[in-house]
């Protein structure tokens, strides 16, 4: 499976991404959201580093992989938050997490701090009204914005979910004697589900697993475990194939349904593919970029992004990085790591303006040089990858 993370140039953090020997220098990791692609290699094993996450992803992380409660920061969205990037509380940075709209638990994170302002997606479905929030509503720069890139091609279109929704309930009204069969990732979609059980007046039948999800997200009373309770059933993507509709279909006329934006070709006439997407479409893309101008851009799927992005970023130079040499010292054991990311993250003003005064003079800075030079190449041209 791939990874869909990135370690941070220039900062001791990493957002999505948990192989600990490939980033020994790293100390806060971040979770966007509970998609498998983006948990490859955490485990309940996980230890010594703290994780920032949201609060339902926090749930479903003790609930998933059963992570250990100690390692689990859970952050309430849309408030700025400080963490020790250190083993001394010299050097902070301030976090933001914001709405992804992708799935439950979703978010991006803006972290802000010596090394500027970084813009994170994660995956997620751009509105206009993320721009309204406060940390971007107020903030004129963003330096680096990692981007969700998975739908960034001018040669497709996607429909908002709002009308792929409807697609959905124009094939099952065609159908009204049928059973329908929804091909889904173990989360996400949930609302989706809810629309058309309240729509249809059904039960929506899951697994045992999948319920375990539900009740913990507290979604709508509209699932059910119960083989035949309901008109709608819910399977994993993988079991819509021939063998499993020709099946269906003979032990009572079924549908089956795969709401994805992956360009799909339907192998039978009762198996319908419905281009509901929970990441963003390229005009979206578009119309996000150039809303914010950020002064570089880097895709978090692969390497490339169209070069019509690059004419919606203004022409200025990224300012030099200077790295405080204490983010890179281990001056404790990873065992004690924790202490300092287990104090209240919130701002505490009069702490962190005593802790300044006292640490002003001992700061020494230093440019970061090994780290991804051509990285830093690009973000000073402002030309972004």
């Amino acid at each position: 499976m791939s990874v869909n993370g990135k370690v941070i140039p220039h900062t001791p953090l990493a957002v999505d991404f948990w192989q600990v020997r490939k980033c020994p220098g790293t100390r806060l990791f971040f979770l966007s959201h509970m998609h498998s692609d983006h948990t490859v290699g955490l485990t309940s094993t996980w230890s010594n580093r703290p994780i920032y996450c949201s609060p339902t992803t926090a749930t479903l992380l003790r609930l998933k992989l059963q992570v250990k409660e100690k390692w689990i920061h859970p952050l309430e969205l849309d408030e700025p938050y400080l963490l020790p990037m250190d083993d001394i509380g010299k050097e902070k940075l301030t976090v933001t997490l914001i709405e992804a709209n992708h799935c439950p638990g979703s978010v991006m994170f803006l972290f802000e701090g010596y090394f500027g302002s970084i813009l994170y997606t994660g995956d997620f479905r751009y509105t206009p009204s993320m721009l309204r929030e406060t940390c971007l509503r107020t903030h004129t720069t963003i330096d680096v914005l990692y981007l969700d890139n998975t739908n960034c091609d001018p040669n497709r279109t996607l429909p908002s979910r709002q009308q792929a929704t409807q697609q959905i309930k124009e094939i099952i009204r065609r159908h009204p004697n049928h059973n329908v069969v929804i091909g889904l990732y173990a989360l996400g979609k949930e609302s989706l589900l809810v629309e058309l059980a309240k729509e249809f007046k059904t039960w929506v039948e899951v697994s045992f697993e999948r319920m375990q999800t539900l009740k913990a997200l507290e979604l709508p009373d509209v699932f059910t475990t119960e083989p035949g309770a309901g008109r709608i059933r819910v399977v994993e993507q993988s079991k819509i194939c021939s063998a499993n509709v020709h099946k269906w279909d003979k032990e009572h006329p079924t549908l089956a349904i795969l709401p994805t934006s992956r360009p799909l070709v339907p192998f039978h006439p009762n198996v319908h593919v419905v281009p509901y997407s929970d990441h963003s479409s390229y005009q979206e893309l578009e119309d996000f970029v150039s809303a914010l101008k950020p002064t570089s851009l880097v895709p978090i799927v692969g390497n490339h992004v169209p070069a019509s992005f690059s004419a919606l970023l203004p022409r200025r130079k990224r300012h030099e990085i200077l790295v405080p040499e204490c983010v890179y010292m281990l001056s404790q054991p990873e065992s004690q790591l924790s202490s300092s990311a287990n104090t209240s993250p919130r701002r505490r003003q009069e702490e962190d303006e005593e802790e300044e005064e006292e640490g002003a003079d001992s700061t020494v800075a230093m440019w970061f040089r090994d780290q991804d030079d051509s990285y830093r190449m690009k973000n000073e041209t402002g030309r972004g990858v």
